[in-house]
């Protein structure tokens, strides 16, 4: 069960001026480990993706979670690649700071992004990886119908350590068909 949250959270679109605070929110340790970060976050580079992210024919989406006035989440679907074989896939990543976990800000952030990929983003496949001891962000990606497809051993460096990670992926559960011939 969710706790209630301490104060209200919003939920935006990132702009290239959130790069710092994404960046401190991501410092933590706890939070850097489960992540493919590494430490000493490169604000400059971040602030240039996120810009990027805006380019015309971009199909990424990236939001914050804002807690008190500061930036306490993010999270994002972006293209699986440029394949044309795969424009209907998109990757999923969020990251919550500590303080902020288990007051439904992951929650909201998942189903404003699946909300999205649903309705509107054309998306039939979304996929993730997640490090295997990881088991709270597991049991949230569960309970938003993603299933586990595949381990992969020693599949990022961690802490000087390298680590297994499960790999992911939901389908769209309801997706849309042309009703053809019209009546």
């Amino acid at each position: 069960m969710r706790a209630a949250p301490s104060a209200p959270f919003t939920l935006r679109r990132a702009v290239p001026d959130d790069a710092p605070g994404i960046a401190e929110a991501y410092a933590d340790p706890d939070v850097l480990a489960n992540l493919l970060q590494v430490p000493f976050i490169n604000v400059a580079a971040m602030r240039q993706r996120l810009a990027e992210q805006d380019a015309p024919g971009r199909t990424d989406l990236q939001l914050v979670a804002e807690l008190g006035g500061r930036i306490v989440a993010c999270a994002g679907l972006h293209p699986a690649g440029a394949h044309l074989r795969r424009r209907h896939v998109m990757g999923l990543g969020i990251g919550v700071a500590t303080p902020a976990q288990g007051q439904g800000i992951g929650h909201a952030l998942m189903q404003a992004l699946l909300d999205h990929a649903d309705r509107w983003g054309q998306v039939l496949r979304i996929e993730l990886t997640v490090f295997t001891d990881n088991t709270r962000a597991i049991a949230l990606y569960r309970k938003f119908g993603f299933r586990i497809e595949g381990t992969h051993r020693g599949f990022a460096l961690r802490d000087g350590v390298y680590a297994d990670v499960h790999s992911m992926a939901r389908l769209h559960p309801d997706p849309p068909v042309l009703a053809w011939p019209p009546e």
